[in-house]
């Protein structure tokens, strides 16, 4: 009687296993319609220099001024908030190819794992990401921007440092990939985040911890710049 009580329990274990490795569903991405057509409306009113420097990801990205913070280089920004990778996906016809990049910088990924996707998920759809663009530019850099830790989200920087490695890995082996860890510089002597380098909310950057993230990234993105713009996008 006993074994057959374990046995039907780890049975249920093995369901309720199956039913939480059940791969997260995408958002719908057509809630972001009316940032997409801002973005097209900007660009029919403005001239996009030509192979930019192109920033796009989530609210990361989007509160990020990058237009002062890197005024050395031909940027555009096209983050926006609350995004996963798999609303970039979907609109990269509108949001990535049109500006012909040479260089592209990629944050996504806190999202993803907030809704309850794995680090592998998140990888996987940055594979995905990289091997678009590849595939129709060949010769554009893409610098895919660590997760960052937050004190809102801390529970997930265990999984957000798996994605990392990870996504670190997947850049070995391609010098058109580059991971950068702008993770790191956010935590304080206590290994938490510092608490004066974001918001109110603990989650989004301050403009201190964006000047951490521009300090760390401004050398990444001249070397890469430098090296590899006579080359162009194709």
């Amino acid at each position: 009687m006993a074994a057959n009580v374990a046995i039907i329990g780890l049975v249920v274990v093995s369901i309720l296993a199956q039913a939480g490795a059940r791969p997260q569903a995408d958002p719908d991405p057509n809630r972001f319609a009316a940032e997409i057509k801002a973005f097209a409306e900007w660009d029919s009113r403005n001239a996009v220099p030509a192979h930019p420097v192109l920033f796009v990801g989530s609210s990361s990205i989007r509160l990020w001024r990058t237009h002062e913070s890197f005024p050395d280089l031909p940027v555009i920004n096209r983050g926006f908030g609350g995004s996963q990778v798999s609303d970039v996906l979907h609109f990269a016809d509108r949001i990535v190819f049109p500006y012909k990049t040479s260089i592209i910088v990629f944050y996504e990924g806190d999202n993803d794992l907030a809704a309850g996707k794995s680090a592998q998920r998140v990888v996987d759809d940055c594979r995905r990401f990289i091997g678009l663009v590849h595939d129709r530019q060949p010769a554009t850099r893409i610098v895919l921007v660590g997760i960052k830790p937050s004190r809102a989200r801390w529970s997930l920087w265990p999984e957000a440092q798996k994605a990392n490695a990870l996504l670190a890995d997947l850049c070995r082996g391609d010098n058109r990939l580059f991971f950068t860890d702008l993770g790191t510089p956010l935590l304080g002597p206590d290994g938490m985040p510092a608490a004066d380098l974001f918001l109110k909310d603990q989650l989004h950057l301050n403009d201190r911890g964006y000047a951490v993230w521009s300090r760390a990234l401004t050398p990444v993105l001249r070397k890469i710049f430098v090296s590899f713009a006579p080359q162009k996008a194709e």
